[in-house]
């Protein structure tokens, strides 16, 4: 750890990622000012702590007063948690969350003197990536290599933890409570070349990493100087195809039904089936995006030996972390 205290701002402070960001931080001796919309949403998922502060507030994408600039004054850092992994009513595009918001966190941070900025970015992005979410993610990231600022990106695979969302949607399926009730799903890519008149499918490759390794992995990327101008790949040890990671899944968690099969459904005629469903306004129909289908059908790999120079992480296996939590669940 750093020799001296640093005063963070945290961005999305009552998040999955944020709130662990949050903990760790103070647990390593540093304060936090926790940016949040909603007061009493912040009591429930923070810790009372002399060293955090609540400021509310919304980053606003167009230019102009959004109230932060008393929340970054004299702050030493900022970390943006922000992010969504589907649109959604109310104006949550990508657009506006991972490329408007982070426009509007640089403009305070520039504004405010912040000496170092660090953005929880996604594993895969690229500028000609073929979903608008990885695009906007990348387009979030140029912007934060742009600033002016000293910055640190860091790109992780599927984040699990007991209180994530995809652990949650886990749970259900693999309970028998959450849709489709009789199996587990998962979407497949074709094997290529393909062979008709029976296609092959398989599934693709994930590397699951705790969030308490990423909030980890934020800490040291403040703590330490060699971390600014780096992007940091993160990833967990253990490679899982997503019938062996919902398998762990339904075999662990408590009232998982074990005689639940998983089922692959083709990627690729699951993101047209959403594409017609947008163009038809029916975008919140279905339970997934064509985003998150063409996503999901993509590996999820990578090489930890930057992330390890570097940080010094270490990351646990998803076998050995899950098991710790899903039977709580």
């Amino acid at each position: 750890m750093g020799d001296s205290q640093l005063t963070v701002c945290v961005a999305g402070a009552t998040g999955f990622v944020g709130r662990h960001v949050v903990r760790t931080l103070l647990e390593r001796g540093h304060a936090v000012r926790a940016l949040v919309r909603d007061p009493s949403k912040a009591s429930a998922a923070l810790p009372e702590h002399d060293r955090l502060s609540i400021h509310r507030g919304e980053p606003a994408p167009q230019d102009g007063p959004d109230g932060l600039c008393e929340w970054a004054e004299r702050a030493d850092a900022m970390v943006n948690t922000i992010g969504i992994i589907r649109e959604a009513p109310g104006g949550q595009t990508f657009a506006r969350v991972h490329v408007g918001v982070t426009k509007a966190l640089l403009r305070a941070a520039k504004g405010a003197g912040v000496g170092h900025f660090v953005q929880v970015s996604a594993l895969g992005v690229h500028d000609e990536a073929d979903t608008a979410y990885a695009r906007s993610k990348f387009e979030g990231e140029t912007l934060v290599r742009n600033s002016g600022l000293a910055w640190t990106i860091l790109r992780p695979s599927l984040i699990h933890g007991p209180d994530g969302e995809f652990m949650q949607l886990a749970k259900g399926w693999a309970t028998g409570r959450a849709a489709p009730f009789v199996f587990m799903p998962y979407f497949t890519r074709p094997v290529e070349p393909l062979k008709f008149p029976v296609p092959k499918f398989e599934s693709a490759v994930v590397a699951p990493i705790s969030v308490d390794d990423v909030a980890l992995a934020v800490a040291r990327s403040l703590e330490r100087r060699e971390c600014r101008g780096e992007v940091l790949h993160l990833c967990g040890p253990e490679p899982l195809t997503w019938p062996e990671l919902l398998e762990f899944v339904r075999d662990n968690v408590t009232n998982g039904k074990k005689e639940l099969k998983t089922l692959g459904l083709p990627g690729p005629v699951a993101a047209m089936k959403a594409r017609a469903a947008r163009v038809v306004g029916l975008r919140d129909a279905l339970p997934f995006d064509e985003g998150m289908a063409t996503n999901a059908t993509r590996d999820s790999v990578c090489s930890m030996d930057k992330a390890a120079a570097f940080l010094g992480l270490e990351p646990v296996g998803f076998r050995a972390t899950a098991s710790g939590y899903l039977a709580r669940l």
